[in-house]
């Protein structure tokens, strides 16, 4: 059963939230869906993607389930600790970076593609640069 969706460019990349483990970086990215924005290839981070979302405000944020070295469609929350708060969006080898160094996010769901289809998806952002993604609830 997913709980969240990325439709990029008419294709939905489903995910399942994980309240448990990250139970307020949940409550805040379902606050600010339905999120209509870009996807866009990371500079510093390797096989990755994200969503920036330096213009919303969210609330206070505590590290919770974070990490560095999240796996192939494990998607972080960034809340802005040292850097712009984002949706990092792992689709192979990542360390998550910025030019302020190594950044942990919140892993807060987890997408359900296959390995080959988020690679293709990276090679997409890296070849055309940013695709039109929105981020919402599953029906």
């Amino acid at each position: 059963m997913s709980d969240l969706e990325l439709v990029v460019d008419g294709d939905v990349l489903s995910a399942t939230f994980l309240p448990d483990a990250a139970p307020e970086s949940v409550a805040a990215v379902e606050d600010l869906l339905p999120l209509h924005t870009e996807l866009l290839h990371v500079r510093w981070s390797g096989h990755a993607t994200w969503i920036n979302i330096d213009d919303i405000e969210l609330p206070e944020i505590p590290r919770e389930n974070h990490t560095v070295y999240p796996s192939a469609g494990d998607l972080l929350l960034y809340p802005g600790y040292r850097n712009e708060q984002e949706i990092l969006v792992p689709c192979g080898p990542t360390c998550f970076k910025s030019p302020a160094g190594e950044l942990a996010g919140n892993h807060f769901a987890t997408l359900e593609t296959p390995r080959p289809e988020l690679a293709a998806l990276e090679e997409r952002t890296l070849q055309e640069g940013a695709l039109e993604v929105t981020v919402r609830r599953s029906d």
